[in-house]
């Protein structure tokens, strides 16, 4: 099985609700999110690649236009924790990128959260 990921990065803001009033991530505060999307197949394409690096470019304007620069509350309809928006990034992108096992959500540069299919 090959292998391949990619990193695309965003900076939002979000509150994470349900959470008791003195937990931090209650409040408004934001984060340098990575997002990352790995692909797997069997065999290499004509050229030698499980995918062109360049044919996801789809996932880097998804994220530039959606969710960079943006209160996440206000634009997703979940409550935006890493594990759901890695959830819903597969969702997304799966369709147009069937080679796509899973997605990685990185808040911090010690915490990830992945969905994987």
């Amino acid at each position: 099985m090959y292998k391949i990921s990619k990193q695309f990065a965003f900076s939002a803001s979000h509150i994470l609700e349900g959470l008791p009033t003195e937990h931090p991530c209650s409040r408004l505060h934001g984060h340098n999110y990575i997002v990352t999307v790995h692909l797997k197949a069997e065999h290499l394409n004509e050229v030698g690649f499980v995918k062109d690096y360049r044919d996801l470019d789809n996932v880097k304007k998804y994220i530039d236009d959606v969710l960079d620069h943006r209160h996440l509350n206000d634009i997703l309809p979940f409550n935006p924790t890493a594990e759901n928006m890695a959830k819903y990034l597969y969702d997304i992108f799966k369709k147009d990128i069937p080679e796509l096992y899973a997605v990685e959500v990185s808040e911090t540069p010690k915490t990830t959260a992945i969905y994987e299919a």
